[in-house]
């Protein structure tokens, strides 16, 4: 059953319920929102909507963007305030296996020195 309240009078101690009967698929639907809530923030509405553009152009929403961020910051404990991109630990680490393999001149073609060559290269795999 979901309780939903229709009203609360400032002056009688009554909070009115209405009890309505739920299907499964709107039960799931119900436990869903219930894990959720919500954050207000202040933020210059130029910084918010460059946002919003930019998650959109992502396919995502403000929303996602933000929960993302949030699920970062508990994993890794930190907060950057940076112009300059950092590198995450598991690029970090992706990328030290890549100059492992420079080193050990492993895993590399090249060097091609016209795009001609390249695509040539490319064309018969």
């Amino acid at each position: 059953m979901l309780h939903v309240f229709l009203g609360l009078d400032k002056g009688v101690t009554l909070v009115y319920t209405l009890v309505i009967p739920l299907r499964p698929a709107e039960r799931d639907f119900v436990r869903y929102y219930a894990m959720q809530t919500v954050i207000h923030i202040r933020a210059d509405k130029e910084v918010k909507k460059n946002a919003a553009e930019a998650a959109k152009a992502l396919g995502l929403s403000l929303s996602d963007v933000i929960n993302a961020a949030l699920r970062n910051f508990i994993r890794t404990r930190e907060v950057i305030f940076s112009n300059t991109p950092q590198m995450t630990p598991e690029l970090e680490k992706y990328l030290g296996k890549i100059d492992e393999d420079i080193k050990h001149r492993r895993n590399l073609v090249g060097p091609f020195y016209s795009a001609k060559e390249m695509d040539e290269y490319l064309d018969s795999k």
